[in-house]
């Protein structure tokens, strides 16, 4: 037996929980509850993560105490994770005594050991709310381009990546008032220092997915940087000990002391547990000499890779605590091929889905769809509909309604004393073998199909004998209870299989079926001369008008409130004055007299060329920002900065052949030289489409 602790990420303790969301929390929930079934000891543990400067301003918005506003969000997020079926052994808070513990313990031995050092760092500081201010926290105008209301990090008209002290009229979003330049010492955790250990650590022992470890490398080529960990007050969190006397108070930034919080939510159950035969033992999961005899996994998004196998395993490698044996990232959801949209309603929250649809849809949905790649999924939502009415109700549930009432009517419902297919049957147990095996990889959509494969032999079966048809045939009766009885035990395999997806079912199919036991083990042991108890239904089809219910409803609840009405309605206001001042009717089309032309021989002067896109990356610390690696024909190739990470992975643009404009005068940003424009077409609020050409395109080539 096995001996795991397996977490989720921490969703942040300042808003709901959304489908978005869900992905990751029943991911990790049926890989913990499939692993149980093949009889492993099995812990999950998870936390509201509650510390950070937005919590501390939303605390204050809604005039209560951080602790009562972080309080009030957990309980919603309980509530939610329990209608999902998420089966946490212990949920819990980053604001807890067992958090400020470890998160001060590896801290210490840290610095002990020469890891933690401090600098001056120059911010720009709110006098008002008397607050250092992170970028996203500054607007101004864009220095490149002049469009107003940009925030401090990235314009998103140009596309232009900058410091926020480069902003013209920078002002505070929280206050409105005009930041000034202040320097405040910052401790860093000196992450270079384990360079090689990380090197090693994401290549070896398949901890990390090929991909991930392969963009960890891109980070490694360009040198790994010093991690700021700490924040000025005011801040809502610990404070970091032991800082010189008659200095500020420093706390740890919030990325700190998030990840401890797995280790606190297990310390806690290992206290609510400890004298009971389910104690747990905090030390042989977490310290290092422990390290192959237990296993510690993480479940995250993409988003945060940098924090989970970058961060986390060097802090904890530098403080004497044991790694994680692996870190499985997922990808984001899609609703219908797009974002996930408010105005279309299909920005669901995990209540209002709940409130319209059982949540064992979604969660047989996104295992259908679910692999150990880090890959988006798409919930299109009317094949969402059919999918759970073709597959459950009508491949799985349909088994035991087809075959149930012959045998309660006619045979008391007894099953035979013999398998009258024995080689089906064993085809159907062997199949759990490869199944269990998906589980644990997390190839979740290979499971549902050999599940289905499986359904499908008992529905061929069940139609090739027509049991309803040797009902009517004198001296067929035992024929007809063995048919059935080989449908319910195909049955009875198939809540085994379906058992980590779909708990609710398969707890009120164990009763029909008269059960105890779906531990994967279980299926070895046929059901013969069982008794099974009268059929009730287990699964209501999936109705439209259910689907359009919850996304009108998703519409309703997440209007603007009637703040944030009157700001839209504000920002509308300026956007006209900006539209008048410039000639430009707000309420017509633009007017071919006041728009400001140019000639064709100005827009001759502009160089077009083909390129062909070597590398694409994230760039670290710009959330807009993809960096491209150009071959243009020239001697070496060009870097080029776009804003376009939020319509693109960096994956779908790489050897792609794209329009770039080669004679725009160098950009110097803070991440590096832009040597020229991708071109694309959309809206950048909305949607921008990179122009790509075909392959026959000639590398070089103008375009005229």
């Amino acid at each position: 037996m096995r001996e795991i602790l397996v977490t989720s990420a921490l969703p942040y303790a300042n808003g709901y929980i959304h489908l978005g969301h869900l992905v990751e929390y029943i991911q990790t929930d049926i890989w913990a509850r499939a692993m149980k079934a093949q009889g492993h000891q099995v812990t999950y543990v998870c936390a509201d993560d509650a510390h950070g400067t937005a919590i501390m301003l939303k605390a204050q918005d809604n005039n209560v105490t951080p602790e009562e506003q972080i309080a009030t969000v957990k309980a919603s997020h309980e509530a939610d994770f329990a209608k999902f079926l998420i089966d946490f052994d212990n949920y819990y808070s980053t604001h807890s005594e067992e958090n400020q513990h470890f998160s001060e313990l590896i801290y210490r031995r840290l610095k002990s050991v020469g890891h933690i050092s401090t600098r001056d760092v120059e911010q720009l500081f709110d006098p008002e709310k008397q607050l250092f201010l992170a970028d996203r926290f500054v607007k101004g105008t864009c220095p490149e381009c002049a469009a107003a209301d940009q925030y401090g990090d990235n314009c998103e008209v140009c596309g232009t990546t900058y410091d926020a002290m480069e902003l013209k009229d920078p002002r505070s979003t929280l206050s409105n008032a005009t930041p000034v330049l202040k320097i405040s010492k910052h401790y860093f955790f000196d992450l270079p220092e384990f360079d090689q250990f990380l090197r090693d650590w994401t290549r070896t022992d398949k901890r990390l997915q090929p991909s991930v470890a392969n963009k960890l490398q891109e980070w490694f080529d360009a040198g790994l940087a010093s991690w700021d960990i700490s924040r000025d007050a005011p801040y809502f969190g610990f404070k970091i000990p032991d800082t010189p006397a008659g200095e500020p108070d420093k706390y740890f930034y919030v990325w700190l002391d998030a990840p401890v919080g797995y280790m606190a939510s297990f310390k806690n159950l290992c206290e609510q547990r400890a004298g009971t035969e389910n104690a747990l033992d905090f030390d042989r999961y977490w310290m290092q000499e422990n390290e192959h005899k237990t296993e510690v996994y993480h479940f995250i998004g993409k988003d945060i890779v940098y924090f989970h196998a970058l961060f986390w395993p060097a802090m904890l490698a530098g403080s004497e605590f044991r790694t994680p044996t692996g870190v499985f990232a997922h990808g984001f959801l899609m609703v219908n091929g797009e974002k996930m949209s408010k105005s279309r309603g299909t920005f669901i929250k995990a209540e209002t889905y709940a409130e319209h649809l059982h949540p064992e849809y979604l969660r047989y949905y996104f295992a259908s769809k679910l692999s150990d790649k880090v890959e988006d999924i798409n919930l299109d939502l009317e094949d969402f509909m059919q999918k759970v009415n073709s597959d459950l109700v009508g491949k799985v549930v349909n088994i035991a309604s087809r075959s149930a009432g012959f045998l309660v009517k006619k045979y008391d419902g007894k099953l035979s004393e013999i398998c009258a297919e024995p080689r089906l049957l064993e085809d159907i147990t062997k199949t759990g073998d490869e199944i269990a095996a998906a589980y644990e990889n997390r190839e979740f959509s290979r499971a549902m199909r050999l599940i289905m494969q499986c359904a499908d032999k008992a529905n061929e079966y069940i139609d090739e004998k027509k049991p309803w048809s040797l009902a009517k045939q004198e001296g067929a009766e035992q024929e007809v209870q063995d048919v059935c009885s080989v449908a319910i035990n195909i049955f009875r395999q198939l809540m085994v299989y379906l058992a980590p997806v779909l708990p609710e079912l398969t707890a009120n199919a164990k009763e029909f079926l008269n059960i105890d036991d779906l531990s994967f083990a279980s299926r070895n042991q046929w059901l013969l001369g069982h008794q099974i108890n009268k059929f009730k239904p287990l699964m209501q089809r999936i109705e439209e008008k259910d689907i359009e219910a919850m996304v009108e409803a998703s519409k309703a609840s997440l209007a603007p409130t009637p703040d944030a009405a009157a700001a839209l309605a504000s920002t509308s206001a300026t956007m006209a004055a900006v539209k008048a001042d410039n000639n430009v009717d707000a309420d017509a089309d633009v007017d071919a007299e006041q728009t400001d032309y140019i000639g064709i021989d100005d827009f001759s002067k502009v160089e077009m060329k083909v390129a062909h896109v070597i590398a694409c990356n994230h760039v670290e610390g710009a959330d807009k920002l993809l960096q491209f690696t150009l071959d243009v024909g020239e001697d070496k190739p060009r870097n080029v900065f776009s804003g376009i990470r939020k319509f693109y992975e960096p994956e779908q643009l790489v050897d792609k052949k794209v329009i770039c404009v080669t004679n725009l005068a160098p950009r110097k940003m803070k991440f590096g030289i832009s040597e020229g424009m991708v071109l694309s077409t959309g809206n950048p609020k909305t949607q921008l489409t990179v122009i790509t050409l075909p392959d026959n395109c000639v590398i070089g080539d103008l375009l005229a």
